[in-house]
């Protein structure tokens, strides 16, 4: 072949562009090379002013304390920034929670990602779902859970009457994730990154006030329980969580991803989201 030809055939070509846009690189370049790694100054995060809200309540002595007013779940061992801490805690609001996500420059994720993916459906639900991070299609639209596995979700919530578009407060959801912005080549986040985030995954459920949680995979009900147990022996079991002095349940379960690849274990997170109506019907 010439110089500036390829000996790939059409098929090789598309399987490899398929393949690049699975690892994030899903944009045209530029004319000049950009160092997206190049470290950048942290500064700090303008929030709007506004009467402050009802202060958060404190919680068990045991708990570490993060910044002001936030505190992580008992047993974390490692202690988390106390400046993203205390911005976390300065939001009264999820709209403040975007905000301050759409400024933060901490989280190398950021600059890689294509969009800030923090939540979607009613703010007013009785039900958070916590999801693990987005992936492509999530990247793009901004939103979490849009693409396959979004897509399942949507029928398993509508199996037991939810839905992420619900206006009634019972009958609807709200979903955000553990990390918000995509990790490149949908790899696991880093303890980093979820230190980075969790303050204020923390902060939406103090604000959002769900009467349950539900946490969609490995990484979210790992990183709220504190532990390293598998999802497969946590999840089909209710787990009291403390956030802000509240106690919440929170019910780990299969993340779709995992369903669409071993679809025999749909019958296990059947049985949780049943587990889910129930709790809901006798609230």
């Amino acid at each position: 072949m010439g110089h500036g030809q390829s000996d790939m055939t059409p098929q090789q070509a598309a399987a490899a562009l398929a393949w690049l846009a699975e690892m994030g690189a899903d944009e045209i370049v530029g004319e000049m090379a950009i160092d997206r790694f190049e470290a950048v100054a942290v500064v700090p995060i303008p929030l709007p002013q506004r009467t402050p809200g009802p202060a958060v309540e404190s919680i068990a002595p045991a708990r570490r304390e993060m910044g002001s007013g936030l505190h992580l779940p008992s047993g974390q061992a490692r202690r988390w920034d106390d400046g993203i801490g205390r911005t976390a805690a300065e939001c009264h609001t999820l709209e403040d929670i975007t905000a301050a996500l759409s400024v933060f420059e901490a989280c190398p994720l950021k600059k890689t990602a294509t969009n800030l993916c923090f939540a979607d459906g009613n703010p007013a639900a009785h039900v958070m779902l916590i999801g693990e991070a987005p992936g492509r299609e999530e990247d793009i639209a901004g939103k979490p859970f849009v693409g396959r596995s979004g897509q399942l979700l949507d029928r398993m919530l509508a199996a037991i009457g939810l839905s992420r578009a619900a206006l009634e407060p019972e009958k609807s959801v709200f979903i955000t994730n553990t990390i918000f912005w995509r990790p490149p080549g949908n790899r696991d986040p880093t303890e980093a990154e979820t230190a980075m985030c969790l303050p204020f995954l923390l902060r939406a459920i103090e604000i959002q006030q769900p009467k349950f949680i539900m946490c969609v995979g490995k990484i979210p009900s790992q990183r709220l329980l504190a532990t390293t147990v598998g999802i497969l022996k946590l999840r089909g079991r209710w787990r009291e969580f403390n956030v802000g002095g509240r106690n919440i349940a929170l019910l780990p379960t299969l993340h779709p991803a995992y369903l669409l690849r071993r679809p025999a274990d749909k019958r296990y997170a059947w049985h949780d989201l049943l587990m889910l109506r129930q709790a809901l019907d006798a609230h």
